[in-house]
């Protein structure tokens, strides 16, 4: 990650700085199964609480489906039989030049997790597709990106119960 300030000119003639920060793109995965999602919870720092999200981050992978499969299995230990690419959105225009690819993973296996030295307290946990409604609707889903994601899948298609 690098932060930059790079001098502008505005469309009125006039100069400033615009700070951003350049930063890899990274991979969401909605992990679907009998009517319902994996979520991953953990402590992050920068909002000093837990939250439940879809896994995500970045592996660097040589393509963004195999990058989407490391991060699935790392943080839960699922292997997925099925891909489907959702789309990719802004993670933050304003300040970052990230962008988030969103999967949707069918036909899981369970296996074990690899997770990385900082994610030593995250959390799985199955959940209903009523129940992650609901977790959104009453704050527990704070997570922009997996809000974002859920609404790319409802836009592409649904979700069917394999």
């Amino acid at each position: 990650m690098t932060v930059r300030e790079d001098e502008v000119e505005r469309p009125d003639g006039s100069r400033g700085l615009y700070s951003y920060i350049d930063k890899p793109d990274f991979v969401l995965v909605m992990p679907w199964e009998n009517g319902g999602f994996h979520l991953v919870e953990e402590y992050r720092y920068p909002v000093r609480r837990r939250t439940w999200s879809f896994p995500q981050g970045s592996a660097q992978a040589s393509t963004l489906e195999e990058e989407a499969r490391l991060e699935l299995a790392e943080e839960t230990g699922l292997r997925a039989a099925h891909w489907r690419w959702l789309g990719a959105l802004d993670n933050a225009h304003g300040v970052a030049t990230q962008q988030m690819h969103a999967y949707l993973a069918t036909g899981l296996e369970p296996g074990p997790h690899r997770r990385e030295h900082t994610e030593q307290d995250m959390r799985q946990r199955w959940v209903s597709r009523a129940e992650f409604e609901k977790m959104v609707r009453a704050g527990e889903i704070t997570d922009s990106g997996s809000v974002a994601a859920y609404t790319l899948l409802l836009m592409n298609g649904g979700l069917s119960d394999s």
